[in-house]
């Protein structure tokens, strides 16, 4: 080697004076940035993050919205009692038999109840839909058909109580021959029970269970948010932040007006 070489006069490294490498990256802490980074988009707000849900925490609204529902299902009965005409009967010696050969009153009852445990259910799949907004998905539809589920038997219970002591008290003691009405109830519907415990309804006191599902489905479907909860919208300059860096193309020179002069030829 040259002694005279710019290069002989730098020190030669030893074995422990090896210059240092870059520390390697951990790939894992540069994929998974910080849940308060701001977002790649220029956003210098926190990401915004959802709560973990706790099971017992929904639970308890599966529970209360479904009693709540099962209340209400007290004055639907009292509607339903009131809009469905009672049924003519006569007092034989046997009991009482229809006034009329067929008569159209318990027809009549079965269809207001359909159309009124119809249109309960459609209303309350709209109000929880619009008031438990978090709660949005699979427990705000199980909430609404359970409650409906529970509101059918009760206005149906309620409903035909409305003057049973008083149809009871003339089949006991009324005298053969006389005419008075029987309450409204049901003959498209009912509860059985199954193994003795589990009441199981059935007929028209699912109406109002199935237009709730139905509803809420609907919605969820028409829903424009991906997650069903109302979100935030996307900043408008920060989708336009490609589109902002890129310069207007000029525009073409307009046709010189008939009649000027020509720019002279060289």
């Amino acid at each position: 080697m040259n002694p005279d070489s710019p290069e002989s006069d730098r020190p030669t490294p030893s074995g422990d004076e090896s210059p240092a490498s870059p520390a390697p990256a951990d790939p894992v802490t540069e994929q998974r940035p910080d849940a308060t980074q701001p977002d790649v988009d220029g956003d210098s707000g926190p990401r915004p993050v959802d709560p973990p849900r706790r099971p017992g925490r929904t639970g308890a609204t599966i529970v209360g919205v479904a009693l709540a529902l099962a209340v209400l299902g007290a004055p639907l009965g009292l509607l339903w009692a009131a809009l469905a005409p009672d049924t003519p009967v006569l007092k034989t010696a046997e009991g009482a038999i229809y006034a009329e050969p067929q008569p159209e009153q318990p027809i009549a009852a079965d269809g207001w109840f359909s159309l009124l445990g119809l249109a309960f259910g459609v209303l309350a799949a709209l109000v929880l839909w619009f008031v438990l907004r978090r709660r949005r998905g699979p427990v705000g539809l199980l909430a609404a058909v359970l409650g409906t589920l529970a509101a059918a038997p009760v206005a149906w219970q309620v409903g035909r109580r409305v003057g049973l002591a008083t149809f009871d008290r003339l089949l006991a003691g009324a005298p053969a021959g006389q005419a008075f009405t029987k309450p409204a109830d049901l003959r498209a519907g009912g509860v059985d029970w199954l193994l003795g415990v589990l009441p199981v309804p059935h007929g028209n006191l699912l109406l109002p269970a199935f237009g709730a599902a139905v509803t809420y489905t609907l919605l969820a479907g028409w829903s424009r948010w991906p997650s069903l909860r109302p979100e935030p919208e996307p900043d408008p300059a920060a989708l336009s932040w490609v589109s902002a860096g890129t310069p207007a193309p000029t525009a073409a020179p307009e046709p010189p007006a008939p009649g000027a002069a020509e720019p002279p030829r060289g």
